[in-house]
């Protein structure tokens, strides 16, 4: 049923005509997906080596590269950690700068389009920010997934070049590398959600 006219403000019978909801506007939508890109620049991954934190990496980070803290890299995310041997006098400390992240990087551009598609007055705009705001969270889970598959395939290559190059009594056999995915990370997801569904809210006001 369609509405009925309005004269003035105001429905025929007298009574102040309905307001506009909140998902008929832009400031909702913008805001969450504001949210879900300024969260690029927490920290999205905690980087521990027995449980003690080596390095924390922000989303910026990880969609544009950044510099491996700690004794040498072999260019993957956790960095050639075999060559922590403490009597070793040549350890090379000036670290190494890592990849960026393709899923981070189609994430954050593909945020910050949501952002500027959903301050646009537009059936068109809107849509858009829905299917952008969309890819932008399935582009965090991609970044996620294929962080913990590359660190799968990392660590064993580590730990055996560690039990071939540790002497007696040495700890390398003891070393475990772990990356842990921040709180922020998941906000940053939730926050694309979040607006993608108010967008598309927001797209059924239109006719």
């Amino acid at each position: 049923m369609s509405e009925p006219p309005t004269i003035g403000g105001q429905a025929p019978d007298g009574s102040p005509a309905p307001q506009p909801g909140i998902f008929t506007t832009k400031i909702p939508s913008s805001v969450a997906f504001g949210i879900g890109v300024l969260l690029f620049f927490m920290p999205f991954v905690d980087i521990k080596c027995n449980s003690m934190t080596l390095q924390k990496v922000t989303g910026a980070q990880l969609a544009t590269g950044f510099e491996i803290k700690g004794p040498g890299s072999d260019n993957s995310l956790v960095g050639d950690f075999n060559k922590m041997d403490n009597d070793k006098t040549d350890v090379d400390t000036k670290g190494g700068k890592n990849d960026p992240n393709a899923f981070a990087l189609i994430a954050l551009v593909l945020g910050v389009i949501a952002f500027v598609l959903s301050l646009l007055h537009s059936k068109g705009a809107i849509t858009g920010g829905v299917i952008t705001g969309a890819l932008a969270a399935a582009a965090l889970i991609g970044a996620m997934i294929d962080i913990k598959r590359k660190v799968r395939l990392d660590i064993p290559e580590m730990t055996n070049k560690a039990r071939d190059t540790v002497g007696p009594g040495r700890l390398g056999n003891d070393m475990y590398i772990s990356i842990d995915f921040t709180a922020w990370f998941y906000l940053a997801i939730l926050a694309f959600i979040a607006a993608t569904w108010i967008c598309y809210r927001r797209m059924q006001t239109f006719k």
